[in-house]
């Protein structure tokens, strides 16, 4: 699928973001290569509800460099992860050689994946902040779907899209509504810098979409999936509005009132036997 402007701009973005996530303090490439056993903060708490990928294929659409890619590799997944940055998925694959974690790593955007990669997969994953790049969540659903083996598991955690209604720049605590909750137009934002720590991005313009919770279950049972496990969290990977406090698990919480606001979800499901 060619790029309209939006996503090409984010591509820019996204190249350049790579190479200040690789060497950032967050995403720490060379505890990796350090510690054969490290395992990313994301999949660590995504295990319980995943369930075990010894064993088994699994695709991670959206995977960026890899961190979690390997660290589902460590646990025993077969793990291939797709991007559409090159830059990101270069450095994929030399953490993967560095650290001697075994992975393969493919240059694809989202929607061009089932041209790309012919097989289907036990698990498709898809990690922290990644289904707001893109603009059809129906398009999306239909990836999954395709990439998916007959009872193939489908897992995503991801911001909810509540919170992304919230007017972030806020520290009074006040929840005040600024952008749409369904699908539309993408929303454009100029960020200095990335969510990492690191240098001030260059190609600071990027475009975003956001879906609401019901738009994202149906693309998913529209397609095929029947869904197994659906939860909302309190608590963010990120610090996603000004008056967000850290916690003691360095997760980023409302300060009045918490459960005023879904900040994240959990989604499971199956791919209907055929």
């Amino acid at each position: 699928m060619p790029l309209d402007e939006f996503r090409q701009t984010n591509l820019t973005n996204w190249n350049e973001r790579t190479g200040i996530h690789v060497r950032s303090r967050l995403y720490d490439l060379q505890g990796y290569v350090a510690d054969p056993n490290k395992i990313s903060r994301i999949v660590q708490f995504d295990m319980p509800d995943l369930g075990d990928v010894a064993g088994r294929t699994l695709l991670h659409l959206q995977c960026h460099i890899g961190t979690d890619t390997l660290s589902l590799a460590r646990l025993g997944a077969n793990a291939t992860g797709v991007d559409f940055s090159s830059e990101a998925i270069a450095a994929a694959r030399k953490l993967s050689a560095d650290s001697g974690t075994p992975g393969r790593f493919e240059v694809a955007e989202l929607y061009d994946v089932p041209q790309v990669i012919a097989e289907t997969f036990d698990v498709v994953y898809t990690g922290v902040g990644a289904i707001g790049w893109l603009p059809d969540i129906v398009g999306w659903g239909r990836v999954v779907a395709a990439m998916l083996r007959p009872g193939g598991t489908f897992f995503v955690r991801d911001f909810h899209p509540e919170l992304w209604t919230v007017d972030g720049e806020r520290d009074d605590g006040e929840l005040v509504i600024k952008y749409p909750y369904f699908e539309g137009p993408p929303k454009r934002f100029e960020n200095e810098f990335t969510y990492s720590d690191g240098e001030r991005l260059s190609n600071s313009v990027n475009y975003e979409w956001n879906h609401g919770l019901g738009e994202i279950v149906m693309a998913l049972l529209d397609n095929g999936l029947s869904l197994q496990l659906l939860k909302e969290h309190t608590f963010s990977e990120s610090k996603n509005i000004d008056s967000m406090v850290k916690g003691e698990d360095d997760r980023w919480r409302l300060p009045l009132g918490p459960e005023r606001l879904p900040l994240m979800f959990t989604i499971r499901a199956v791919k209907t036997a055929s």
